[in-house]
């Protein structure tokens, strides 16, 4: 297939090494800034510098931009891109980006599948980039009303690219679950590393510091911009964990050894019971 991806950031780039590495797929790149696309032709991670008249020729084409951006930018070249197309996205929200896609899906006459990789690092661009990002990952796949044909070849794809597993979900359920898995630990980070204490960790901190700080190092526009799209499932998810720290403060003041085991015992049990 001829495979175009837009935006040579850390998850665009990933996709273009990937596809590069692990198939004989044609890949156009097409990204704002042309030297980022001449260092990945230079790399061999794309076969082609493309631009909007590109995307006529593409069989697949994903959008590795933030949500707003991808919206934008199907609104402004949709009609360049080939009728039947599979055109998917990589969004860590769902429920505001994929009626916005399917209408416009409808309007320039491709299949619009919403997606999203469960994977990448602390730091972003395209240099961060890696052919093995995904390998052993999660593909998120939410349909929105495209056709069994469509999903089935972004699935297939996505094993491909040597992705593990494949979810199949709607837009609710994903943005309910990412607010659980992936937003709420960002904010748990960030606002762990607001202590001031935290400038001061240099010799009393191991591996415990370091696993609950390190998604703070963090893209403060792109998660700003996620949090408050799914901010009705992170509020709740909010609430929850505002919850359960106040029980343990309360627990905590009131003395009370019992109860503070018997809510970390609860802890424990929940997670070994998962045994991951």
């Amino acid at each position: 297939m001829n495979i175009a991806v837009v935006g040579m950031g850390i998850i665009g780039g990933s996709f273009c090494k990937a596809i590069k590495k692990n198939t004989d797929h044609y890949v156009i790149g097409i990204n704002r800034t042309k030297s980022t696309l001449e260092e990945a032709y230079r790399d061999k991670a794309i076969d082609e510098i493309g631009s909007k008249e590109s995307l006529s020729k593409a069989d697949v084409v994903i959008l590795a931009l933030y949500p707003k951006a991808a919206i934008e930018f199907i609104e402004k070249y949709g009609s360049y891109i080939k009728k039947g197309a599979v055109v998917t996205d990589s969004a860590g929200i769902k429920s505001e980006i994929c009626p916005r896609l399917k209408e416009l899906a409808e309007k320039f006459g491709f299949e619009f599948v919403g997606s999203h990789p469960m994977a990448g690092k602390e730091i972003n661009g395209y240099k961060a980039s890696d052919a093995d990002l995904y390998n052993g990952a999660s593909y998120i796949i939410v349909p929105c009303g495209a056709s069994e044909k469509a999903v089935k070849l972004l699935s297939d794809l996505a094993l491909e690219l040597k992705f593990k597993m494949i979810k199949i979900t709607d837009p609710e359920e994903h943005d309910r679950m990412i607010a659980f898995t992936s937003q709420l630990p960002h904010i748990l980070a960030c606002a762990y590393v607001l202590s001031p204490c935290c400038p001061k960790h240099k010799g009393f901190s191991a591996g415990s510091y370091k696993d609950v700080s390190r998604v703070a190092n963090i893209n403060a526009e792109l998660w700003s911009e996620l949090f408050l799209e799914n901010r009705e499932p992170l509020i709740a998810e909010l609430e929850i964990l505002r919850d359960n720290i106040l029980d343990i403060i309360s627990a905590v003041k009131d003395n009370d050894k019992e109860r503070i085991e018997e809510l970390l015992e609860k802890a424990h049990k929940t997670k070994e019971a998962l045994g991951e």
